[in-house]
């Protein structure tokens, strides 16, 4: 038997995660950013005056990229450090720059450079598949924006609403989840370098005292890495919090997607609003005629673990002592990573179900008319009242006349005859043929179509004109 079936493999990576979120958290971008990260620490510290030379920076970027993972893993196995192992195997490549790689720097300033830089990435990618999402609704609601369909509140029949409007509270979640990404993002900045304890005294030393360069030491790292500043205080590690807040996005847009899918498992029920279902794909291995909306229940699935995720940062940012402990790295191993490549695996299926939704309008329709008569009251009521009728008269009446009509559908199984039963009582004074004339559904969902309009045409389509360049996403679907 192949080893590959004899250990354990993350479903994140070998089912849900695309192969641009799993790279992000490869072994291989991490240790081609930590030896980005010394180039910079070495660039900067010769700019700032240091003894090192233009041939061991080049010598450095020689080898950033063909990194000795077997020099790397042997050594660790030997010294127990990951990043010192890391070092030596990076000096073994380059012998002339081998006394200067890391010089000054702790383990965290590749190791916490490099989340933040990861992390940084990973949301990008995450904001490009949101955006996407929000694009393909927007398009539904847009096209559905007119069609009547009937409202629930505690999943029972309410005054009528329309698809598109209905889409547009779908939308009005996500756009909220990427505000807090684009705040979130925006407030990332690098550890730099800041010791062991958060003081830069390595480097106090390394510049003989000299305050004013130690202080330009971080804004040039921050500059060469491509952000903007580093947090202005730390101790050995960034705040925890940090990770903490981006779980947190994460969560957020987990839990609006959520929301989504439950909507279409029960709209699947319905039979009203289907998520796509392939020509060959099976619905139950037992009963082969099922639509089952399994895309729907993995979004609501993986959404499950990314919010209970976001608790182990929380936690670990509360648990950490003074100015540093180690406990937080195995956790944040397992949950930053995770959570990234579930959130990613959940905005591929939204990307995929958003983009093939099926609407049955006949059904929809159908639905609409067999409890819009009990909805439609008010309306007959007013029309009896213009034909000599008498309100609080005609308002038990029809009180009464709906009971009735409730029991014929529940208890016989019928049709809905409220408007038979009111064309057939005299005092109302109005005919079935009257009757039916009130049952356009447009005259019952308010403003809703204009509502779609002025959303979209407010909120969203400019957010989608302005990020039009990563429109266009085709999401993988493995299973």
């Amino acid at each position: 038997m192949s080893t590959d079936y004899e250990k354990y493999t993350s479903p994140l990576s070998e089912r849900y995660a695309s192969k641009e979120m799993q790279y992000i958290f490869s072994p291989e971008k991490k240790f081609r950013t930590w030896r980005r990260l010394w180039i910079a620490l070495a660039e900067t510290e010769k700019e700032l005056g240091l003894d090192i030379t233009d041939e061991q920076i080049e010598e450095l970027k020689a080898h950033k990229d063909d990194i000795n993972y077997d020099v790397a893993k042997a050594r660790e196995k030997e010294v127990r450090h990951d990043v010192m192992s890391h070092v030596y195997a990076y000096g073994v490549q380059c012998p002339k720059a081998k006394g200067i790689i890391h010089l000054g720097a702790t383990s965290c300033y590749v190791g916490d450079n490099t989340d933040i830089i990861l992390m940084s990435e990973a949301l990008e990618l995450v904001r490009e598949k949101l955006i996407n999402v929000i694009a393909q609704l927007a398009k539904f609601a847009e096209e559905y924006k007119s069609l009547p369909t009937l409202a629930f509140t505690h999943f029972q029949p309410a005054q009528p609403t329309t698809v598109g409007k209905r889409a547009t509270l779908w939308i009005h979640e996500l756009m909220m989840d990427l505000e807090d990404l684009d705040y979130v993002k925006g407030s990332l900045k690098l550890l730099g370098c800041k010791g062991t304890t958060g003081t830069q005294a390595s480097f106090l030393e390394l510049f003989d005292g000299d305050l004013e360069k130690v202080g330009k030491l971080d804004p040039m790292i921050a500059e060469k890495m491509g952000f903007q500043q580093c947090y202005p205080v730390s101790g050995q590690t960034y705040s925890r919090k940090v990770d903490t807040r981006v779980l947190n996005v994460l969560a957020g847009i987990a839990a609006s997607a959520t929301k989504f899918s439950n909507d279409i498992r029960l709209l699947q029920h319905l039979k009203e609003v289907e998520e796509p279902f392939e020509k060959h794909q099976i619905g139950s291995s037992a009963m082969a005629y099922k639509r089952n909306p399994m895309r729907s229940e993995r979004i609501g699935s993986l959404s499950r673990y990314v919010m209970l995720d976001a608790v182990n940062p929380a936690i670990t940012s509360a648990t950490q002592w003074f100015e540093r402990t180690l406990d937080d790295s195995a956790n944040k191993r397992l949950s930053v990573p995770e959570g990234f490549l579930a959130i990613d695996g959940i905005l591929d299926l939204m990307i995929n179900v958003t983009e093939g939704l099926k609407v049955y309008d006949k059904v929809i329709h159908k639905h609409l008319m067999a409890e819009l008569p009990f909805m439609a009251t008010e309306n007959i009521m007013m029309d009896a009242v213009k034909a000599g009728g008498d309100r609080q008269e005609l308002h038990e009446r029809i009180r009464q006349l709906s009971m009735e009509a409730g029991r014929h559908v529940k208890e016989e199984g019928g049709d809905n005859n409220l408007l038979e039963l009111i064309a057939a009582d005299p005092s109302f004074h109005l005919s079935l043929e009257d009757l039916q004339k009130s049952m356009d559904p447009q005259k019952y969902v308010g403003c809703a179509p204009y509502q779609v309009h002025q959303y979209l045409d407010t909120y969203v389509n400019p957010m989608l004109k302005e990020n039009k360049a990563v429109l266009g996403i085709e999401a993988e679907i493995n299973v």
